[in-house]
C-alpha cells in the first residue's frame, strides 16, 4: 500500500503533552492547495499502552467529540501511564454542518477503511489511521451515538470477535464504560468500518452508541464523559483505580446482542414514524415497535412495524419523517457473551 500524504504536525513518538493537526490534502475550485485540519493531541509518559481515542467519526455524533475535547484539555502528561492519542473529531466537515456524511466529498467515513491513500479526503484519512496510527495502538475507543437518525439506550457495544485474548480484553473494557447495557451487533449497512479495520489489525477495541439524536441530555454527556475516562483506569493509562457498577450501586450490566438481519427493523414505506414503545423496554415477538402514518392519507390506517422476536428495543428511530427502507428499531436479545464460541 502506497505511503500516507497526511502530515502531521506532532510527533507520536515524544514524551509530553503535544497539540497540533493533522493535514490531509486536496483541491477544490477555490483551493488547489488545501488541506482538511483535523486536530490531535498526544499525551506520552513512561511506557505504558497506547489508546487511540477518537470521536466524530459521523460529523452529528456530538457526546464523544465533547468528552474527547475536555479530556484533551484536562489532562497533562503526569495524569498518563503510556500514550494517549486523542482526536475529537474525525468527520470535520459533517460535524460543522451537523451532517452524518461528510459534505467535502460526501462519504461515509465509517465505510472508508481501510482506506486509499489517493481517495477522496475521508479515504486518506481512513488510510493514514489504518496505516500509521492503529499500527502505534494497543487500544482503539471509537465513540458513537445514533446521530440524528436514531436513538439508542445508551450502550458500549462491540463486535463478536473470534474467541481469545482479544475478545476477552474487549468484553472487559466494553464492560468498564459501566452503561445499563452492553451490545454485541452485526454489520448490516456495508463493509469497511473502522472497528473491524482495527479488530483484523488485533487491537482491543471499544465502541459505544451513547443515545442519539438532536437533543443531547446532561445525563448522556455525564455517562459518555465518565465512561471514557473509566475505560482508560481500566486499562491503566489514566491513574486510580477504574469503578464497577457494583461500587456505584449499581445492578450488573445486562448484556445483549443483535447478530441477526431480522433484528433490524425497516420502514416498509415512507411517512412519519410514531414510536409505541420506550427505549430499553422488553417486547414481545410479533408486538407492534412503532407505527407509520401518512400525511396525504390520514384516512388511511397506519403501517405497522412489528419485532421478529422477543427481546429489548434497543435502538429506535428518532426523525419522524422516515423514508422507505429506513432504520426504524432494533431490538438486541440476552446473551452471556463469555459462554459464546
Amino acid at each position: 500500500m502506497s505511503a500516507s500524504p497526511v502530515r502531521s504536525t506532532v510527533d507520536f513518538g515524544a514524551p509530553g503533552k503535544h497539540y497540533g493537526h493533522l493535514y490531509v490534502p486536496y483541491s477544490y475550485n477555490l483551493g488547489g492547495w488545501a488541506n482538511l485540519m483535523v486536530p490531535v493531541c498526544v499525551i506520552a509518559r513512561g511506557t505504558g499502552p497506547t489508546a487511540l481515542v477518537l470521536a466524530g467519526n459521523h460529523g452529528d455524533e456530538y457526546p464523544g467529540q465533547i468528552a474527547v475535547m475536555r479530556l484533551l484539555r484536562e489532562l497533562d502528561e503526569t495524569q498518563v501511564n503510556g500514550r494517549l492519542i486523542l482526536i475529537p473529531t474525525l468527520t470535520m466537515p459533517g460535524a460543522k454542518a451537523a451532517t452524518r456524511l461528510s459534505p467535502l466529498d460526501g462519504k461515509n467515513f465509517n465505510r472508508c477503511f481501510p482506506g486509499n491513500p489517493v481517495g477522496a479526503p475521508s479515504e486518506v484519512l481512513a488510510h493514514y489511521l489504518s496505516s500509521v496510527l492503529f499500527p502505534l495502538a494497543d487500544i482503539v475507543i471509537d465513540i458513537h451515538t445514533g446521530g440524528r437518525s436514531l436513538d439508542f439506550e445508551p450502550c458500549a457495544h462491540m463486535h463478536l470477535v473470534p474467541n481469545g485474548p482479544q475478545r476477552s480484553a474487549m468484553l472487559a473494557g466494553t464492560e468498564a464504560w459501566n452503561t445499563d447495557f452492553c451490545f454485541l451487533y452485526a454489520d448490516i449497512a456495508g463493509t469497511g468500518l473502522l472497528p473491524v479495520e482495527a479488530e483484523n489489525q488485533g487491537k482491543i477495541v471499544i465502541t459505544t452508541e451513547m443515545g442519539g439524536s438532536e437533543n443531547v441530555t446532561a445525563t448522556v454527556h455525564a455517562q459518555t464523559q465518565m465512561g471514557l475516562r473509566n475505560v482508560l483506569k481500566h486499562f491503566g493509562i489514566l491513574p486510580g483505580v477504574a469503578v464497577t457498577r457494583e461500587l456505584l450501586g449499581l445492578g450488573p450490566t445486562r448484556w445483549v446482542q443483535a447478530l441477526s438481519w431480522d433484528d433490524y427493523r425497516f420502514a416498509p414505506e415512507s411517512g412519519v414514524y410514531e414510536n409505541l414503545v420506550p427505549l430499553g423496554e422488553n417486547v414481545d415477538a410479533g408486538q407492534p415497535v412503532g407505527a407509520i402514518h401518512f400525511l396525504e392519507r390520514p384516512d388511511r390506517v397506519p403501517v405497522q412495524v412489528f419485532a421478529h422476536t422477543a427481546g429489548v428495543l434497543i435502538a429506535t428511530r428518532a426523525p419522524s419523517v422516515v423514508a422507505q427502507g429506513d432504520c426504524v428499531a432494533c431490538v438486541a436479545h440476552d446473551v452471556d457473551p463469555r459462554s459464546l464460541p
